[in-house]
This record gives structure tokens, C-alpha cells and sequence, in this order.
């Protein structure tokens, strides 16, 4: 069913390193050039990283990643875990020539996702940035269908990724503290809609945004707003909050040109809204040549969030065989590290109260 073994090393047990596992365990039954083999998995933790290596198949449990760097059976080196710990592990994990995925935001800065971009570049392994809603098959077909140019000229795009969790949170999650997070709402839901519009519609030149913090003595925002400006011309807006109460995990975007429009709302995963000149109509995106969807089930029957994982990694197995590269559709470190740039300078937009270029190293 599958091709030879790949050793994967997983860091992190949380909600990350669950959807990791639940992905890489689809994939041992699917069939992929390379077929995953758990061979450990890696926390600080010792209970809490070894309750995680009985309930999802792992063959051992490690609370120090420096031995799964040195672990020879590991050749894919899987980054799940806070986000002041994707650098270091990462750029270990490469220069010991293990393919290496990281979660997003890839650094907690520009200049710290530059350099693990650059190290894995240097170690010249597969390098692959976790941006998993590239991977949500109605998205792939809004790429296909402004590629083929069926909204004519695109004149704008605006995003929002709304939750509610922000409200009643505990204190002592690590996505609040700034240490381990960097940042709020901006690197946790921001990044992955500052990929999305890279994606469908091109490099990001210039922000003009704000950045609230709304809690009181929270150390990190809680919403932002941005008006971006694309390299192309096309302007758009975007939006992010974990405060929106009713919304659990509403990341939407809408692109409108001059022949049609398309819309999204991944509470709505399995679906694209498509527009003409007249309005309009719901695409379900289950046909078995739809992207990604020779996996599942019959056209139909829909598949979930999770699945998005399995998209993936499967796509990043098939890019370390050598069937293609991890770019267009899977986000490389040089995506995640340009998603920083735009991260940043909504930063520096916020606090000097003026519009921000985004430059590129």
C-alpha cells in the first residue's frame, strides 16, 4: 500500500502534536512513496509526553529534543510544539540533514524565521512551513479558478479569522504568555490568513494596521486590524480576533473581480461560494478529482478539519520522494519567513500610527 519507512520525530503533545498524530497515523494506510514510522515523540513534560505516546502509537517518549536530533532513525524532524521553541529544535533538526516541518508562525521574529529559513536552505534538506488551510481543498480550487482567470481582474481580497476562546482563557496558557507566544491573535490566527493572501493573490508591499490588546494585563493582543496593499495593486483588509464571541474558528476570505467573486469560511470547510455578474452559488468541493480528495470518500461525503493535516504531510512525504517540490501549494520556510515580514510590520504599523512597507531580505 505505501512506499519504504521514514522515520518521524514529533515535538510537542498539545493540540498541535495531536493533529500531527492523527495525520501521520492516516498516512501509514494510505497510499504515499514514504510510509511514516513513529518513531518518537519529544516534551517537557514526562507524564503528560508519555500518556501522548500510548494513546497515539509512538514508539517512545523523550522530554529532551537533542535526542531526537541525534537519532539516526529519524529522518523527518516534525516542530509542533510553543513558539519560542521552533528555532532552536528546528535548525538542529536540519543541520543534522533531517527534513524538517515547523508549525506557524515559523520564528517568533522576521529576523529569527530568516535564519531558520536560511540554516535549512544551507543544510539543503526539505523544508516545510505548517500553513495547514492550504491545504482545505476548496482553497486549492479558489487558486485553480483565479489561475484560470475566472474572477477577470482582481481588485480585492479581505480576510478574518474570528474565535471567542480569548475571553474566558486560562491565564497560564502558554499562547498568552509573550515569551513563549510572541505574540496574540497577530502570529496565532494572523499568520495564517497573511499566508492565505500571499497565496491566492500575490506578495504583500505595505500595512497600515492596529493592535489591541483588550484584557486587562494580558501580555499579549488580543485583536488587529490591517488595510494591506499587494505588489500587484490590488488593496484588501485583514482581521483577526479571539474575542468574537459565537465565532469558534471562522477564518474566511472573500477575493472580488471584475468577472466574478469567491468566498470561504472554513466553519463551512467542504464548500466554495463562486460568483458571477448575477450572484452567487454554492460549490461543494467533494468530486474525487477535486484537489486532495482521492484519499477519501465519494462525492458528497465531506471530510474535516483533520484531513487538512493529512493533506500536508502526505504532500510533504511526496516532496521529500522526490515526486515534486514542497512550493506552490505547501508554504516553504521562505513563505513562512515572508508571512513574518507582513507580521512585523503590522507591529511597527501600530505603533507609529502610519502606513508600513513590507520589504524582503
Amino acid at each position: 500500500m505505501t512506499g519504504p519507512a521514514i522515520g518521524v520525530g514529533l515535538l510537542g503533545y498539545g493540540f498541535m502534536g495531536e493533529a500531527h498524530s492523527r495525520a501521520l497515523i492516516s498516512l501509514q494506510h494510505l497510499d504515499e512513496p514514504l510510509r511514516p514510522e513513529l518513531v518518537s515523540i519529544s516534551g517537557r513534560n514526562r507524564e503528560a509526553v508519555e500518556r501522548a505516546r500510548d494513546r497515539w502509537g509512538w514508539s517512545e517518549a523523550v522530554t529532551d529534543w537533542h535526542e531526537q536530533v541525534a537519532d539516526e532513525r529519524i529522518g523527518l524532524f516534525d516542530n509542533s510544539g510553543p513558539n519560542a521553541v521552533h528555532a532552536e529544535p528546528t535548525i538542529a533538526a536540519a543541520r543534522a540533514g533531517k527534513h524538517v516541518l515547523c508549525e506557524k508562525p515559523l520564528g517568533l521574529t522576521a529576523a529569527e524565521s530568516h535564519e531558520i529559513w536560511q540554516e535549512a536552505e544551507r543544510a539543503g534538506v526539505r523544508h516545510f512551513c505548517g500553513f495547514n488551510y492550504r491545504f482545505v481543498p476548496a482553497v486549492r480550487l479558489a487558486r485553480e479558478l483565479l489561475e484560470a482567470g475566472e474572477l477577470g481582474e482582481v481588485v480585492h481580497f479581505r480576510a478574518r479569522y474570528l474565535q471567542s476562546w480569548g475571553w474566558d482563557a486560562d491565564p497560564t496558557l502558554w499562547r498568552l504568555d509573550r515569551g513563549e507566544a510572541g505574540s496574540g491573535a497577530l502570529g496565532d490566527l494572523g499568520a495564517h490568513i497573511v499566508d492565505i493572501a500571499r497565496y491566492l493573490v500575490g506578495e504583500i508591499a505595505s500595512v497600515s494596521a492596529r493592535v489591541r490588546t483588550v484584557i486587562p494585563n494580558r501580555e499579549v493582543d488580543d485583536h488587529f486590524v490591517a488595510t494591506i496593499e499587494f505588489e500587484n495593486g490590488i488593496v484588501g483588509t485583514l482581521e483577526a480576533s479571539r474575542l468574537a464571541r459565537g465565532r469558534l474558528n471562522s477564518n474566511a476570505f472573500e477575493i472580488n473581480g471584475s468577472k466574478g467573486s469567491l468566498a470561504f469560511d472554513a466553519e463551512r470547510l467542504n464548500e466554495l461560494e463562486v460568483a458571477d455578474v448575477k450572484g452567487f452559488r454554492r460549490v461543494l468541493v467533494t468530486e474525487r478529482d477535486d484537489p486532495y480528495l482521492h484519499h477519501w470518500w465519494r462525492p458528497g461525503h465531506i471530510i474535516g478539519w483533520g484531513a487538512t493535516f493529512v493533506h500536508e504531510l502526505g504532500h510533504l512525504l511526496e516532496a521529500i520522494a522526490g515526486e515534486h517540490e514542497v512550493a506552490p501549494h505547501g508554504a516553504t520556510f521562505e513563505d513562512g519567513y515572508r508571512c513574518s515580514e507582513v507580521l512585523d510590520a503590522i507591529v511597527r504599523s501600530a505603533e507609529s500610527g502610519r502606513q508600513e512597507p513590507v520589504s524582503y531580505r
